[in-house]
């Protein structure tokens, strides 16, 4: 039984919700957001807030009720205030360059690795006060942000032994001791 998936959302003053042949539409100032919503639910819009109700009681349309309330929360929440991730590049030479709606990332290989930025996201290029080259990314959309964000940071995960790679900021990374620590216990 979901518990959550039956409270109410609410809806903020300057957010425009709209439901229309089983898709739910959340305007924003700047974004709109589109989210199907499933045959087993109805959605009820009141001015300041929306509920999902099932129309069968069973396991499935529990489940469906709690996610689709989650990924609605999501909408509202992201064209609101937006959702943002930031990246770190630790190594030495490794950099990023923005070109038109593709990112290419010099992260150590013999190669550059170009990623093309979807539609719903905005890619920032900084650099830290200690030199370290910042990626940040932001959007509407949940899913798109996160979704980007561990795709680039895939290029080149962050190693053990001396931390480089691309990691999200503030990301702790449990080092290694190495070859050096572990012949000099031995002795």
């Amino acid at each position: 039984m979901s518990r959550l998936g039956r409270k109410p959302i609410a809806i903020p003053e300057k957010i425009k919700v709209e439901f229309k042949n089983g898709v739910l539409e959340v305007s924003g100032v700047k974004e709109k957001l589109y989210q199907k919503i499933d045959d087993r639910l109805t959605v009820k819009l009141d001015n300041t807030s929306i509920t999902l109700e099932k129309k069968e009681e069973t396991r499935e349309a529990d489940m469906l009720q709690g996610l689709l309330r989650g990924l609605i929360g999501n909408m509202i929440e992201g064209v609101t205030n937006g959702y943002k991730k930031d990246l770190e590049l630790n190594g030495l030479g490794f950099k990023a360059v923005l070109t038109g709606s593709n990112l290419t990332l010099t992260v150590g290989f013999s190669h550059t690795v170009t990623k093309e930025v979807p539609k719903n996201v905005k890619v920032v290029v900084g650099v830290t006060a200690d030199k370290i080259p910042t990626l940040t990314i932001t959007g509407a959309d949940k899913q798109a942000v996160g979704a980007f964000a561990a795709e680039v940071r895939a290029v080149k995960p962050p190693e053990p032994y001396k931390g480089f790679g691309i990691r999200y900021a503030g990301e702790k990374i449990i080092r290694k001791a190495g070859k050096s620590a572990a012949a000099g216990a031995k002795k």
